[in-house]
C-alpha cells in the first residue's frame, strides 16, 4: 500500500487499502475496492485529496507504523468534542482526554516510528482535528529521545491534543494561544505544563514568535516539541511537502528557532522516506521504499526494473537523488 494524490487515482490499477470517511466520522467508502467516478468526484467535494492505494507497485508494502484508522478517529472524536465543549462555554471532558492521552502513549510505545495518516485523508471539517491528534503522536515519538516520566508523557501528550483549542473561540491566528491557556488552566486537574504547551506552542528561541515574543529559556521544553510536530505535519499535510525535505527544513531550525537538543530528538524520530514512496536514486535507477528496518533515514526499496530489494543501512553507497511521483 502506499499515500497518493487523488488526482493519480488510477480505477483500473488500483483499489483502497483503507476506507474514506465523512465529516460525520462515517465509512463513505471501505477498503478493498475499486472508486467510480462519480464517488471520486464526491469525495473530492468534501475536501479529500489523499488516498491510500494497493497497486502492482506497492504489492506486499504495509503501514504498520501508522496508528491504526479506528483509534485515530476515536481520538479525533474526543479533540472534536473538546473543541464544541468550549465553543458551548462548556467545561473539557477531562477523562475523556486523559484516555485518549493515554492511549496515543501506549501505542506509541508499542511502535518503533510513527507514520502519520495525513490529515487530507479525511473530510476537511475533520481536518483540524486530525492535526492535532498527529501533533500529539509526534510529540510522544519525539518524546522517546527525551527520557520523559510516565506523568511528564501524559502532560506532553494531553497539551499537544489541546494544542489549538483556543481556535474554538478565536479565527486570531495570534490570540489562539492564550486562548487556549485561558481554557485549559480552567481544568485544575490538567497540569498548567498542558496548558502552556498550547500558550508557547509558536514561541521562538529567537523571539520571534508569538503571543508574547519569548526568548531562549523562557521558551519551555514542551512546546517546542509541539512547536515541531505542529511544523511538520502542517508541511506535510498543507505544503505537500515530502518527509525528507520538511525533517531538512526543520533541522536548519536549530539553535535558532529550536533548541538543538529537541531537533535532534525530532531528526532520530521520524523517517525521511515513507514505506510506499518512489524513488529515483543517483545511478539514475528507480525503485520504491518497501520498509523500515535498522535505520530511519536508509530505509529497504525495491527496484522497479527487476524487484530485487536492498538495505540501504547496509549499502552507503547506493544514495537516493529524488522522490519521484
Amino acid at each position: 500500500m502506499r499515500f497518493i494524490d487523488i488526482e493519480d487515482y488510477n480505477p483500473q490499477a488500483m483499489q483502497l487499502a483503507m476506507p474514506v470517511y465523512d465529516r460525520m466520522r462515517r465509512i463513505l467508502l471501505a477498503a478493498g475496492r475499486t472508486i467510480h467516478p462519480n464517488y471520486l468526484e464526491r469525495i473530492k467535494e468534501i475536501g479529500v485529496t489523499t488516498l491510500v492505494v494497493e497497486d502492482a507497485e506497492s504489492y506486499g508494502i504495509t503501514l504498520d507504523e501508522m496508528l491504526d484508522m479506528p483509534t485515530w478517529m476515536d481520538i479525533i472524536a474526543v479533540v472534536q468534542e473538546a473543541f464544541e465543549d468550549v465553543k458551548k462555554g462548556k467545561r473539557l471532558n477531562v477523562v475523556a482526554i486523559q484516555k485518549a492521552a493515554m492511549t496515543l502513549i501506549q501505542e506509541v510505545n508499542a511502535l518503533k516510528t510513527i507514520i502519520l495518516i495525513p490529515t487530507t485523508s479525511i473530510s476537511e471539517g475533520l481536518e483540524k482535528y486530525a492535526h492535532s491528534v498527529n501533533v500529539a503522536l509526534l510529540c510522544l515519538q519525539i518524546s522517546k529521545k527525551m527520557s520523559y516520566s510516565p506523568v511528564q508523557l501524559r502532560d506532553l501528550a494531553i497539551g499537544a491534543l489541546l494544542h489549538d483549542i483556543g481556535k474554538a473561540i478565536t479565527d486570531q491566528e495570534t490570540e489562539h494561544p492564550a486562548k487556549g491557556f485561558e481554557v485549559i488552566k480552567e481544568s485544575r486537574e490538567i497540569s498548567l505544563l498542558s496548558a502552556h504547551v498550547a500558550f508557547q506552542h509558536h514561541e521562538l528561541l529567537n523571539g520571534k514568535g508569538y503571543p508574547r515574543g519569548l526568548k531562549d529559556k523562557e521558551v519551555l521544553e514542551f512546546p517546542q516539541i509541539c512547536g515541531i510536530a505542529n511544523l511538520y505535519d502542517h508541511m506535510l499535510s498543507n505544503q505537500k511537502l515530502p518527509p525528507h525535505e520538511a525533517l531538512e527544513l526543520i533541522m536548519t531550525k536549530s539553535d535558532d528557532e529550536y533548541s538543538h537538543k529537541v531537533v535532534q530528538a525530532f531528526v532520530n524520530s521520524v523517517p525521511s522516506y515513507l514505506p510506499g514512496t518512489k524513488v529515483e536514486l543517483y545511478t539514475g535507477e528507480q525503485a520504491i521504499v518497501i520498509g523500515i528496518k535498522n535505520h530511519l533515514q536508509r530505509p529497504v526499496i525495491r527496484f522497479l526494473d527487476s524487484g530485487k530489494e536492498l538495505n540501504l543501512a547496509e549499502n552507503p553507497s547506493v544514495l537516493i537523488s529524488k522522490v519521484i511521483n
